[in-house]
């Protein structure tokens, strides 16, 4: 019931908002193109699945997977792919929880080591205006923009609210521990109750789990690169391991900017610089899977 009338994704994008900083990505908005450069896994995936014979509604369920934002996988395919919803799951959880697996070769072979040792300047201070400000008018534009997703948009900039605003304490801290950890249950037992053997044993589930890494790869390629674009254009004061963050896997792919940042420079602090391609990868993923229920959802 919370999977098929989407009860349960929204619930979480609120937890996840809570959990979420924006202050890096208002400190430096340029960041905002390295978390949509890093969204091309989507479309990578999308345009490998229909080679292998999915539907378009199918694809875009399956590209999504790029994306590294299970809530939202989840939230899409019950839309457009409902008989995928399993594989699709597993697959977007598995690569989620295998990002420092996955990211660091790829970033290290779109990069040499003097770019990796590159650091960045201090980010400014954010005020607490703006940062009141920015969930409320994200909400507003992307659900005016893209009507499809206004419920995932609305609650994550509604939980990023009762953190910022100072006096919602304890709404923040439930939405950030308690809520979402017993959502997160029940989202993955209502999950698991879809994977019955006939509509998860098959073909289609590994074919989606090899897309699911080439979109997840070519998610983090594609941010890197991007960050390579910067890098030139802003005369090497952008280390480009700081794109690979792009895909919205919060707070872990920044975590593994900062690591494989650290392994060149011990010096090296990128993490906070790594959260503004983070959570702006989040809006990006939301917006492509708004994108796509606008385009095939009906």
């Amino acid at each position: 019931f919370g999977i098929k009338y989407e009860i349960f994704p929204p619930l979480i994008f609120m937890g996840v908002g809570a959990m979420t900083d924006f202050g890096p990505l208002l400190a430096n908005p340029k960041t905002m193109l390295l978390g949509a450069a890093a969204q091309i896994g989507v479309f990578v995936a999308l345009a490998g699945a229909m080679m292998l014979g999915f539907n378009v509604q199918q694809a875009s369920a399956i590209g999504i997977i790029g994306g590294a934002d299970g809530p939202t996988a989840i939230y899409l395919a019950s839309k457009l792919a409902p008989d995928l919803l399993g594989a699709i799951a597993v697959a977007a959880y598995s690569y989620m929880s295998l990002v420092p697996l996955i990211q660091p070769p790829i970033m290290k072979l779109m990069t040499t080591k003097e770019q990796r040792k590159i650091k960045m300047v201090n980010l400014r201070p954010v005020s607490h205006f703006e940062k009141v400000l920015f969930p409320i008018v994200v909400a507003i534009v992307v659900s005016l923009l893209l009507p499809p997703v206004a419920a995932l948009m609305g609650c994550l900039c509604m939980g990023n609210l009762f953190e910022v605003s100072g006096v919602t304490a304890r709404l923040s801290d439930t939405a950030q521990n308690a809520l979402i950890n017993i959502v997160t249950i029940f989202l993955a037992t209502g999950t698991g109750l879809t994977m019955s053997g006939d509509k998860f044993l098959r073909i289609q589930t590994i074919e989606i789990i090899c897309l699911g890494l080439i979109a997840f790869a070519a998610g983090t390629a594609g941010g890197v690169l991007f960050g390579q674009i910067m890098r030139i254009a802003s005369g090497n004061k952008i280390n480009p391991l700081i794109g690979s963050a792009g895909v919205s896997a919060v707070p872990m792919a920044a975590r593994v900017s900062q690591i494989v940042g650290l392994k060149d420079n011990p010096s090296n602090y990128l993490l906070m610089q790594a959260m503004g391609p983070n959570v702006a990868g989040v809006i990006g993923t939301a917006v492509a899977a708004g994108t796509m229920l606008a385009q095939f959802g009906g």
